[in-house]
């Protein structure tokens, strides 16, 4: 325990270091002690600046890190799957796509965007569950069909580029997650419906944990099996769809940070899901930050950089699957 306690700890220090670095660079540079004095008397209209664009941006990506890498732990639970991920299923894709098609046929919803995209990931999921269902859920099966599902809906999201419709922006802010632009109002809502998934998510370890066993002895042990299941993937959609809605597609979050708290944590869930949505805040916010600095003042899109890290780490884990879990 006195392991994980650390790893904890030093992942947390990382986040606040990495936030007070990403909010101190850019275009406009302040020092540390010019960004804590001017938020403080705000009589510095640098660091106002950096409050309303820079800021909202920070928070945005945090947001949206933990909660894909939570999405994706409580995925491979209810999956039995270490290569589930919100992204490689087609959940994300799915949500993307389902919300810019509502938007565009009735734009005076658009702020309802992010229920759209729980409508959308809920139709992604339950199309991949019962595709890979023949009397069990089978690993190399499930991967097939998820991948199959994202490219279908990743493919009908880009047909909104080739139509001349407003909708241009939106589908290249989902594909391109470029955290630019971000405002309060994308904090308030991804920080309040991700508030409430990672909430719930805290209180899903007991029964992650029991969905390792088999079937049949979850059921001896109490556990309504498909009660679980289909609740733990509710809060899975919820998260994957609002991070999504708000911060755009994003892959390989959700089997990265997961993989890494394996190594770190274990493969208890109870310590798995708090880790991972430090660690997703930690991954994307770097992701963003290298994204926004290393070729200033052109940007790099966050999922650029995840697919560039992410498409090598996932050969590694199909060349691993067979060692995984036994």
């Amino acid at each position: 325990m006195i392991k994980q306690t650390g790893v904890y700890l030093i992942t947390t220090l990382l986040l606040v270091a990495l936030a007070i670095f990403s909010a101190m660079t850019g275009s406009i540079k302040v020092s540390f002690g010019e960004l804590v004095q001017g938020l403080f008397n705000g009589s510095n209209e640098q660091v106002e600046i950096i409050k309303d664009l820079r800021f909202p941006r920070i928070f945005v990506s945090m947001f949206a890190g933990a909660a894909l890498a939570v999405a994706g732990v409580l995925l491979q639970a209810v999956m039995k799957n270490p290569l589930a991920e919100p992204g490689i299923i087609g959940i994300s894709s799915g949500a993307g796509f389902v919300s810019i098609t509502i938007v565009t046929l009735f734009p005076t919803l658009y702020f309802w965007n992010p229920l759209f995209s729980v409508l959308g990931g809920a139709l992604a999921c339950y199309l991949v569950y019962s595709l890979s269902w023949r009397s069990a859920l089978n690993p190399l099966r499930l991967i097939l069909v998820g991948v199959a599902i994202n490219a279908t809906f990743t493919g009908l999201g880009q047909t909104y580029n080739y139509r001349g419709s407003y909708a241009v922006t939106s589908v290249n802010q989902a594909i391109s997650s470029i955290f630019t632009m971000k405002t309060w109002e994308d904090v308030y809502i991804i920080g309040l419906f991700g508030g409430i998934g990672l909430i719930l998510a805290l209180f899903l370890g007991s029964w992650c944990n029991m969905l390792a066993f088999r079937d049949e002895t979850a059921r001896s042990l109490g556990l309504r099996v498909m009660r679980v299941r289909i609740m733990i993937s509710v809060v899975a959609v919820l998260l994957a769809s609002v991070a999504t809605a708000i911060g755009g597609l994003i892959m390989f979050v959700g089997l990265l940070v997961p993989h890494i708290g394996r190594v770190l944590v274990g493969s208890s869930y109870k310590l798995l899901i708090p880790f991972s949505a430090l660690g997703g805040a930690l991954l994307i916010l770097a992701a963003d930050t290298i994204g926004r600095t290393v070729l200033a003042p052109a940007e790099i899109p966050a999922s650029i950089i995840m697919a560039v890290i992410g498409g090598p780490f996932l050969i590694i884990m199909l060349k691993r699957s067979d060692k995984l879990y036994k």
